[in-house]
């Protein structure tokens, strides 16, 4: 184990706390909101498991958690999290449910089969999640999560625990079908979600349903650590046996210091497109699978690919379409919008869903994939000041300002502009100019309609942060 100390002579890169941060938002303000304790968090957690969180969060090395957050699995939750949810007859008894819903009391016209259910958007889920949540649902059973995307205003989205550990599961079996058995090994941490954002949720975690391993959320942007040998130090003293992230907080990993230094059994991909060479150059570095899920939050994950190439839609209670604008359900190999019905969260049963990505479904081996995709980019702004800043900080913002969709761009000048829908253009003007160092002009449009015709392209920057000195770890 690394335990060293940062260097004391080092500049501290963190925040002064005593000095107010004009970007600071509440939600991100270290235990802002009410917490449970440990017990209600962990309800089998062993003494020995209680000595592995608390030498965790209490690391000399570790960061100032923001949030504390456990998996609340009874003996019998983790039974059940451990074990796939069985297909037969799934769909039927997930329409049976929808139709139940108050989403669609009122509805003019039949909802026997699947193709007659309406396609949802992620507006509607804005407007009114509540109506997507069976009346009958085991709330005792519910979290609730975030999900900031880059398309719109926030959501907030009922999840079950037992779904949320199960996903962790059918991660565990994505890296044991890419030929690498992972298995709780009490010398490390167990899984590493990275973040390289200015303002996230980061905490120290125990996966009840993995014999108590620990896990992190852990924010890798600067302003986190006093410097990098603390940041360094503390993954090496970690060395999580997977490491999961999307392509702005997994490029960090091909540091040189970290490379050989950590020893993941995998390295996961998601929540934004994985560009190939990045992939490559993980792989290169670390030698170990490099696995791209595709999926949302209100779906969890749909489709994965262990090689670069089609993302094979994964084994679960899923039915993926491609539809036209109109709507229209487009055949094998047309390219159109990707629509899922998912029907493995209790508390959101949803049937037609509009990701706002995408795709060709094809067949490949006799299996179903998704090719061609274009979904949501790894775009990285470079600031004023040099530094590179992801997509998701401006997210943050454009959110809490208001701002019900939007088309951010910045020119091979550095000159950013933004155009909004609706929300308060001044306040976003001021944060994104704080936030990127520079003037960012912003345009406020009444309808979606006013970004453009077709998909806009929310992030757009044709300035290369690497070429223009930036953080080098945004190349891919």
């Amino acid at each position: 184990m690394d335990d060293r100390r940062p260097d004391p002579d080092a500049p501290d890169r963190r925040p002064d706390p005593d000095v107010p941060d004009p970007l600071a938002l509440d939600e991100y303000r270290p235990h802002w909101t009410a917490v449970l304790t440990d017990a209600e968090r962990w309800p089998t957690m062993t003494p020995e498991a209680e000595g592995r969180l608390r030498a965790l969060r209490h690391h000399p090395l570790a960061p100032a958690w923001t949030h504390a957050t456990g998996d609340r699995l009874t003996a019998d939750g983790i039974v059940r999290a451990r074990t796939p949810l069985p297909l037969d007859g799934w769909l039927d008894e997930h329409l049976a449910t929808a139709r139940r819903l108050p989403a669609y009391r009122g509805y003019d016209g039949p909802l026997d089969a699947l193709g007659d259910f309406p396609l949802l958007s992620r507006a509607d889920l804005v407007d009114d999640v509540s109506a997507f949540v069976p009346l009958d649902a085991d709330f005792d059973l519910m979290i609730h999560g975030s999900s900031s995307g880059t398309s719109g205003s926030a959501l907030l989205i009922p999840d079950h625990v037992e779904d949320v550990a199960r996903t962790f599961h059918l991660i565990v079996s994505l890296v044991r079908g890419a030929g690498r058995d992972w298995r709780p090994d009490p010398r490390r941490m167990a899984l590493a979600q990275l973040v390289h954002q200015r303002q996230a949720f980061t905490y120290a975690s125990l996966l009840s349903s993995f014999e108590f391993a620990t896990m992190a959320r852990v924010n890798l942007h600067p302003s986190q650590w006093r410097d990098t040998a603390q940041r360094d130090g503390f993954l090496r003293a970690q060395d999580p046996q997977v490491l999961t992230g999307n392509p702005t907080s997994l490029g960090d990993l091909l540091d040189p210091a970290l490379v050989g230094a950590l020893h993941p059994l995998a390295i996961v991909s998601g929540a934004m497109h994985l560009e190939r060479p990045l992939r490559e150059a993980l792989h290169d570095a670390y030698g170990c699978p490099v696995i791209d899920v595709y999926g949302l939050h209100e779906t969890r994950p749909i489709a994965a690919s262990v090689d670069g190439g089609p993302l094979f839609v994964l084994d679960r209670r899923l039915v993926v379409e491609i539809v036209s604008p109109a709507g229209d359900v487009l055949g094998e190999g047309e390219f159109g919008e990707i629509v899922v019905t998912a029907g493995e969260n209790p508390l959101l049963p949803l049937v037609r869903y509009r990701t706002g990505d995408f795709g060709r479904l094809l067949r490949v081996d006799g299996r179903p994939a998704l090719a061609d995709l274009e979904g949501r980019e790894a775009t990285v702004f470079l600031a004023g000041d040099g530094a590179a800043v992801p997509c998701v900080d401006l997210t943050q913002h454009l959110q809490t300002g208001g701002a019900l969709g939007w088309s951010v761009a910045q020119e091979l000048s550095g000159d950013v502009t933004a155009t909004i829908v609706r929300g308060d253009a001044d306040l976003i003007r001021r944060t994104l100019s704080l936030l990127l160092r520079r003037d960012v002009t912003v345009t406020r449009v009444d309808t979606p309609a006013g970004l453009g015709e077709g998909k806009p392209r929310r992030y757009r920057s044709d300035v290369d942060p690497g070429v223009q000195g930036a953080h080098g770890q945004f190349m891919a």
